[in-house]
């Protein structure tokens, strides 16, 4: 009879981990998309103010209030599609055969976060920042593929780490040595009776 195998504890362990920082990155998108535009307004302002100080202890920057809203859509969405990517594998070995699942997800969720807006006071929705929000969500799941794809890569090398050992080359098998023939060997062999008998 077929006996089902048993999922480690630490994978338990990641798929609650993954599962709920994706459900937590879920509700935050929603959380701000509630925000009346006031509040996301003054929300921004904070931000921008925090980035632009970051921004420019490097040489970038000011950053407007306008591509810094559009920069916390991105990123909002990057760390949902990372999130997302990651318990995808945890739940299942075949991650990039179900990929459709979290592309078909992602982008229902930036259209029902800008569906929302529409009904918050003072807020609107706009098609650009559906697809900037998917674009984030993209960018997400690649990040984390390249990790995965990464670390398979260092647990292969692990794993086989001690192969090469197989294709040493054997030494080769030692030749017969053909030892000398005595000097009075040969001697005996080369006097030999040479006569011939003739009868009458």
């Amino acid at each position: 009879m077929y006996q089902k195998k048993r999922t480690s504890p630490f994978t338990i362990f990641l798929r609650i981990l993954f599962t709920a920082c994706l459900i937590y990155s879920v509700v935050f998108i929603f959380q701000n998309s509630l925000q009346i535009a006031e509040q996301s307004s003054l929300r921004s302002e904070q931000v921008q103010q925090v980035v632009n100080e970051v921004a420019g202890t490097v040489g970038l920057g000011p950053f407007s209030l306008h591509v810094i809203r559009k920069m916390a859509h991105f990123t909002e969405f990057m760390m949902m599609g990372f999130w997302f990517m990651l318990c995808l594998r945890v739940y299942t070995q075949h991650f990039i055969k179900h990929i459709s699942w979290p592309l078909f997800l992602g982008l229902g969720t930036a259209v029902t976060d800008e569906t929302i807006q529409i009904f918050v006071d003072g807020r609107g929705s706009s098609v650009k920042d559906v697809w900037i929000d998917f674009a984030g969500f993209l960018v997400g799941l690649f990040v984390a593929l390249v990790i995965l794809m990464f670390f398979r890569m260092c647990v292969i090398l692990f794993v086989h780490r001690h192969d090469d050992r197989e294709f040493v080359e054997e030494e080769p098998e030692p030749q017969p040595q053909w030892e000398p023939v005595p000097q009075q060997q040969k001697e005996e062999e080369k006097s030999y009776d040479t006569s011939v008998e003739i009868e009458y």
